[in-house]
């Protein structure tokens, strides 16, 4: 809920837990007067406060006020150059060679339904939704900013967005267009951010503000492995079910930055959006930028809550997924199996292992076109390699059909290898720099995606593969970090607009494909989790969440991304052991239940497996059909820290409370364990739940005082507890 106050110029923006509020002050600077619990109304800006501070500089229309300055009021979109010292949300450089901005108030409309963004993935909605717009001018710069916000009040979530408008006679230079900027009046908060390396991605770590600026970013081209789009500032005792904390969230696949400023007064500020290394985008008179969008949430209860109210908002507001409403098979990929040594009967053989283990989707993965028998080459050359697959993709696809299976496929059209016939071609459309030898990661170069002929010529290509046979899934690759990063289509000053460009044209193309094979599921993947974000999961509802399959890892990496990303988004496979990526050997069952909290499937020769083992696999399978409605829609609750407790518990909680899914797993064990009893969260207190078929538990006592883990034995074991109320 919008509401509006005139006489103040007062903007109070209401969910239903939280309350947001800015205020236009009598010069026109638009201040932020509060983000918290919801509050029943009231003016917050008696919070506050003007002193003399020294060399903190006051605004000319103030005259000789020492107590007003920019320096120190809590702002909505902080600008530069005219008196403010703390991070900057917007920097432009003007044609006179400066860089100041100085926003003011100038109006807003408000609007029924949800904004959209032009070239941008943005959370979507109709009549849920609520618009606001203000409008902001710098006079002397003759630019218009508009503050876009999105209310979606039933999820707690408050999007942000900017659209910077160059309404002057001479072109203007964008060095940094944020697209959030929150100010608080206190300086005990703590920072968590979600950090870590190729297969081994977003790891929670935790910090309490200190004076200056700290953050975390992406210049690699992509949201990267190391470092998510995602951060947490919260008070120094929040926990999971407790305390207050707010969720930021950035739409965007490519060079990010989020920082947070503890200043000398003890305040705050968080500001996030694109990374503004290397990024210079000229607006012409006329022309106008807007920056992606950004998600916020606020959460009086805890990280908990925060994480449950982004899941909702995600699943259905963000994802647009072509299977929404049905089961997804169970699928296989073959990379472990075959890595690139493989032609169509070695294919079949594995799909003829896997279709009677209750695996309804084939995923034929890197190898499967030009003369791509290692990753030195091919890349770049889509078409189907008829030595290894005689007759094409349709004589492949039909056999897989046959055995009752769908059929996915592997591409990384981003990318392009010098021995190919398509470099050979055209070697101006890889980045690279003139005069410069380039770098390569995995043998590639990257495609310079923010050219049209470039983006014309793959969407061509890899439309007649999909076109060819009947091909229902698409893993989209993308297995190297930016660098060299120049365009031979831009002219020198136009240069730091490549990276964003190039995140544009990813988006395009993929925007293309959705439209015209709207039946098609597109998994995204970067090396596993190298781009996993919010921006992605617009146009892929699911990504490959780490190259890491190995279960125990896996705990934490699904963890760390569980805070913001729900688990119908995260591809998760069992693999075969010991594992590829790290040596480890864990239970099949335990292999299992790890990956059954995400978009389930293997990564393994299932035609090398034990009757044994074929029938876990077949419990499974079946396991996860059963529960698939839990664990796609269901509450996540996160009943453990897998990065301190012995034991990672994990609970799919249904929205009426009344059927749940419980996981645990433990760790290494050791002699003579300790008891334990696990305390679970979410049920309804006042009902009785059976357990795996039996018993009558109350929900209030499996709540408070937990239910009885059995003892483990032996390293990795790993449970399921399926809870179902029981009728009155």
């Amino acid at each position: 809920m919008i509401v509006y106050d005139a006489a103040s110029r007062l903007f109070t923006l209401h969910t239903q837990n939280t309350t947001y509020q800015m205020k236009a002050d009598e010069y026109g600077v638009l201040l932020h007067t509060y983000y918290g619990p919801r509050l029943s109304g009231g003016d917050l800006s008696y919070l506050i406060r003007g002193a003399d501070r020294g060399f903190s500089p006051n605004p000319n229309e103030t005259g000789h006020c020492r107590t007003y300055s920019l320096d120190t009021l809590p702002q909505e979109y902080s600008t530069c150059g005219v008196g403010d010292f703390r991070l900057p949300s917007l920097e432009p450089e003007l044609t006179d060679g400066s860089h100041a901005c100085d926003l003011r108030y100038t109006g807003f409309e408000r609007w029924n339904g949800k904004y959209a963004l032009e070239g941008l993935p943005a959370f979507f909605g109709g009549a849920q939704w609520q618009t606001l717009v203000i409008f902001l001018e710098d006079a002397a710069a003759h630019l218009r900013v508009e503050l876009y916000y999105g209310v979606l009040e039933e999820h707690d979530l408050i999007t942000r967005a900017v659209r910077i408008l160059n309404r002057g006679k001479s072109s203007v230079r964008l060095r940094q267009a944020a697209s959030v900027c929150l100010d608080f009046q206190r300086g005990d908060l703590e920072m968590m951010t979600f950090n870590g390396r190729h297969a081994m991605e977003r790891c929670p770590s935790r910090a309490p503000l200190r004076p200056g600026v700290q953050g975390v970013g992406s210049i690699r081209g992509a949201s990267s492995h190391q470092h998510n789009p995602f951060v947490i500032l919260c008070e120094p005792a929040c926990g999971e079910d407790y305390g207050l904390c707010w969720g930021a969230m950035l739409l965007y696949s490519g060079n990010f930055q989020a920082q947070a400023e503890r200043s000398q007064f003890e305040d705050s500020r968080l500001v996030m959006g694109i990374n503004p290394y290397h990024f210079c985008y000229t607006l012409s008179p006329g022309e106008s930028f807007i920056t992606p969008e950004a998600a916020l949430i606020c959460s009086p209860c805890g990280f908990g809550q925060m994480s449950r109210q982004y899941h909702r908002a995600i699943r259905t507001h963000l994802l647009r997924d072509p299977m929404a409403g049905t089961q997804k098979p169970v699928l296989v990929n073959n990379w472990e199996a075959t890595y690139f040594d493989f032609d169509s009967e070695a294919l079949v053989r594995l799909a003829q292992a896997a279709a009677p283990l209750g695996i309804g989707l084939f995923v034929m993965d890197d190898g499967w076109f030009g003369r791509r028998d290692s990753d030195s080459s091919s890349l770049g050359d889509w078409q189907v390699n008829s030595e290894k697959l005689p007759g094409g993709l349709e004589a492949l696809v039909s056999r897989i059909k046959a055995l009752g299976m769908k059929f996915g496929i592997w591409v990384e059209p981003e990318m392009v290898n010098e021995d190919s016939a398509l470099y050979q071609a055209h070697p101006d459309w890889a980045l690279k720099i003139p005069g410069r030898p380039c770098a390569r990661g995995r043998s590639q170069l990257v495609l310079d995606f923010s050219r049209q002929d470039v983006r014309e010529h793959i969407y061509g290509a890899l439309h007649a593969i999909l076109a060819s046979a009947d091909i229902t899934y698409v893993k989209w690759d993308m297995n190297r970090s930016l660098s060299d990063v120049w365009s031979a289509a831009l002219p020198p000053e136009r240069q730091g607009e490549v990276y964003h460009r190039y995140v544009l044209g990813v988006y395009e193309l993929l925007e293309r494909f959705r439209r015209d094979f709207p039946h098609v599921l597109i998994e995204g993947c970067s090396g596993g989790g190298g781009r996993f974000d919010a921006g992605m999961l617009y146009y892929t509802p699911q990504i490959w969440c780490s190259d890491n399959t190995d279960a125990i890892d896996r705990l934490r990496i699904q963890y760390g991304t569980s805070f913001c990303y729900p688990p119908c988004t995260m591809g998760a496979h069992v693999s075969a052991v010991p594992n590829d990526q790290n040596g480890r050997v864990t239970p099949l069952e335990t292999r299992g239940i790890a990956a059954m909290s995400g978009a389930f499937g293997y990564e393994m020769d299932l035609s090398q497996t034990t009757p044994q083992d074929r029938a876990v696999i077949q419990k499974q399978t079946a396991d996860y059909r059963a529960y698939y409605s839990l664990i796609h829609q269901g509450d996540y609750y996160r009943l453990s820290d897998p990065f301190r407790d012995p034991l990672t518990a994990w609970a799919h909680v249904s929205q009426d409370k009344r059927e749940a899914l419980v996981s645990a797993v433990y760790g290494t064990v050791h002699a003579a364990p300790p008891f334990t009893a696990l305390k679970l969260k979410g049920l309804d207190p006042a009902q009785h739940y059976q357990i795996n078929g039996a018993g009558s538990w109350p929900g209030d006592a499996l709540m408070q005082a937990g239910y009885p883990l059995p003892l483990p034995w032996g390293d990795y074991q790993a449970f399921q507890l399926h809870l179902c109320a029981i009728e009155e």
